[in-house]
């Protein structure tokens, strides 16, 4: 009988990894919000005179920055402080707003006739106090995550800001503040959570649910200042009672988590022509707001047709539009070097992980 000879058997090529596909819904959810920001940054100048505007304003105010902060705090939850993740809050947040406060404080010196506005990076102006309040945000992950009750938590501290109003203006931290629940919230949730919203039944009642929400938008038009939406302000500098400061808080988060619901239900789940343009939100986010600033200077919303129905749709369609475009992928590349700089010459390169027995490196984050 003959002994088959016996050969080590060829070693497998381990497969090549290949970076995680990105989750549809949430790209789609986040080209959506941004497209409303820009929509309700368009709207503002028609709001004067018109209480259907006005509504339409309150509603997306609502739930707009809500929602996006929601899903930023989602996806902020293996943020760890380690040393790439602290590079890639210098780099995705820290130039960004650098570079964006001290074009815009240029900018507004020109359309807003200011010659002597002065370039501070401590009162972020404009749009870019949202960098300021997503860098803080993420640095503060790491303490959310050991808090045993983190949302009621981050629910007491936005309460307390609107008692505040020596907080000032410095990093907008009244907004960081108040904002903050929503952020805390996205922490908290997982995958199963976005899934209970999306199911057919949520989708059925989204729809009325929102008309319901811009009649009641129309009602509260003259009744209340659209500023308890902006976060940016204690109750005593906006008029009102210290005591309906916390009571607008609770109201607010409660009244934009159910609309949050309803628009994330709306989201669809599979890739669309727009999926793509979920990875350049940022990019609209900082640049939108230069053409919105520019067309009150240029004379855009002078027309009188631009003030009646058929404007306010046209505003709306033009800034999706303009929105849009800044999202695509060419813009991405021309201002990468701006919006998510590499900076590998700023920093030291990380070490390399030490080698545990067996040959395998050390499992990283």
């Amino acid at each position: 009988m003959h002994q088959r000879r016996l050969t080590a058997a060829p070693q497998e090529r381990p497969a090549p990894q290949h970076p995680p596909e990105r989750d549809a819904f949430f790209d789609n959810a986040k080209y959506l919000a941004i497209v409303l920001v820009a929509v309700g940054h368009a709207w503002e100048p028609l709001r004067d005179g018109s209480r259907a505007v006005s509504a339409l304003y309150l509603l997306v105010y609502a739930f707009h920055m809500p929602a996006f902060i929601v899903v930023s705090g989602y996806f902020s939850r293996n943020f760890d402080a380690s040393p790439g993740r602290l590079r890639r809050l210098v780099t995705g947040l820290v130039v960004p707003y650098v570079v964006f406060e001290t074009a815009y404080t240029f900018f507004t010196r020109w359309t807003d006739q200011v010659p002597d506005r002065p370039v501070s990076l401590l009162d972020p102006l404009y749009l870019t106090w949202f960098l300021v309040a997503l860098f803080v945000w993420r640095l503060s992950t790491p303490l959310w995550k050991r808090v045993r009750h983190p949302v009621p938590v981050a629910l007491v501290v936005a309460m307390l800001a609107t008692l505040t109003p020596s907080i000032g203006d410095d990093l907008d931290l009244q907004r960081v503040l108040q904002f903050l629940p929503y952020f805390v919230l996205g922490l908290s949730l997982r995958p199963e959570h976005f899934r209970l919203v999306r199911r057919r039944a949520v989708r059925m009642v989204a729809g009325p649910v929102f008309a319901v929400a811009l009649v009641a938008a129309y009602w509260v038009v003259p009744r209340m200042s659209s500023a308890w939406l902006y976060h940016r302000d204690s109750a005593q500098e906006l008029g009102a009672p210290a005591w309906s400061g916390p009571v607008m808080t609770l109201v607010a988060f409660g009244c934009s988590l159910v609309l949050v619901g309803c628009f994330l239900a709306l989201v669809p789940g599979r890739r669309t022509w727009f999926t793509v343009l979920g990875a350049g939100t940022l990019y609209g986010y900082l640049l939108h707001g230069f053409l919105v600033q520019g067309a009150r200077f240029w004379g855009w919303y002078g027309p009188a047709w631009i003030h009646g129905p058929l404007g306010v749709g046209a505003v709306a369609l033009v800034a999706a539009g303009v929105v849009t475009a800044l999202c695509t992928p060419p813009i991405r590349r021309a201002l990468r070097c701006v919006v998510e700089p590499e900076l590998r010459w700023a920093f030291r390169q990380e070490a390399a992980r030490p080698v545990r027995a067996g040959g395998k490196a050390a499992a990283g984050t």
